[in-house]
């Protein structure tokens, strides 16, 4: 009986020999833009799947290009005011070389003191300039809540309603962005 099966399993090998060699021979090959077109056409082409994953596709894509876009932005933005808060804690160098050169103004003895510490003030203040930081808070121009903070009120003929009529601390701006709002008097006519 044994005999009887490995005849039966051998017959069986002949016979599938010649069929696997027959699909090979009736095997076809396509390339893969091939294969991805007849999908298209036959393969659910106007099912709902179909068009769900074109969908999260898109989507997905567009996702991420925001991401890109906006973490380029935020790059922008952290390299442009990256020097912020070094520049933030040299303001009050500038405002005390400020305060010694109007203490010392007047006086004869500290002629040559002074010019020095004008000299230190304006180089310092070139240096601040180069990285973007400019100052605000002058005599005469207009209030703006935006850039002034108003410390009280004061009554100065020739200035105009309204304008900046004494600067008790200068502001200061990088590049657009408010670092430290002037703090000044507010000219207010009867």
């Amino acid at each position: 009986m044994s005999e009887k099966k490995d005849n039966s399993e051998m017959n069986e090998e002949e016979n599938s020999a010649p069929e696997a060699e027959k699909a090979a021979e009736n095997e076809v090959t396509l390339s893969e833009d091939e294969l991805k077109a007849l999908c298209r056409e036959h393969v659910c082409p106007s099912c709902d799947v179909m068009e769900e994953a074109k969908d999260e596709r898109l989507r997905a894509l567009a996702d991420s290009e925001n991401l890109k876009k906006r973490l380029t932005r935020e790059t922008n933005e952290l390299k442009k005011f990256a020097s912020e808060s070094v520049l933030s804690d040299l303001l009050p160098i500038v405002d005390n070389l400020d305060l010694a050169l109007s203490h010392a103004k007047d006086l004869d003895a500290c002629k040559d003191f002074v010019m020095g510490v004008d000299m230190t003030r304006k180089l310092f203040l070139e240096t601040l300039a180069r990285h973007g930081l400019e100052a605000v808070g002058k005599i005469g121009e207009e209030f703006d809540p935006n850039f002034h903070e108003a410390m009280g009120m004061a009554q100065v003929a020739e200035l105009t309603d309204g304008c900046v009529a004494q600067v008790m601390q200068r502001g200061y701006v990088l590049k657009g962005r408010i670092i430290r709002p002037a703090k000044v008097m507010v000219n207010k006519l009867d």
